[in-house]
């Protein structure tokens, strides 16, 4: 237990922060509101109507957000690799390749589908 007992220091002082900070701007910060602040900000220009249900978001938008986070997992497996490259030898190397491959197939796979293009 004793080799935990740092990292449960930081994570009470990290706490300790998070709720000081949230308890003392809402102590100290200013209370005027008007309708200006309460309106939503969209660059100085007067807020459309919304529809009641918010609106929808083109299917696009989801789809580049997932491509997103599969191309982002990437460089995430690729850290541990990079750290542990001199151990690993060539087997890693290999894997890496493989993995590498895999992911650039899905690449082309979405760029010549024109996944890639914001029109």
């Amino acid at each position: 237990m004793e080799l935990y007992t740092p990292v449960l220091v930081l994570a009470a002082i990290a706490a300790a922060f998070a709720i000081f900070s949230v308890i003392m701007s809402a102590g100290v910060g200013p209370r005027r509101y008007n309708r200006a602040k309460l309106d939503s900000y969209e660059c100085g220009i007067e807020p459309t109507p919304q529809p009641v249900g918010g609106g929808r978001f083109p299917v696009k938008y989801f789809i580049i957000a997932m491509m997103f986070i599969v191309f982002d997992i990437e460089i995430v497996f690729l850290y541990p690799w990079a750290v542990h490259f001199d151990a690993l030898k060539s087997f890693g190397l290999v894997e890496m390749v493989l993995f590498i491959a895999t992911v650039f197939v899905a690449y082309a796979y979405v760029w010549r589908r024109g996944g890639l293009d914001w029109d």
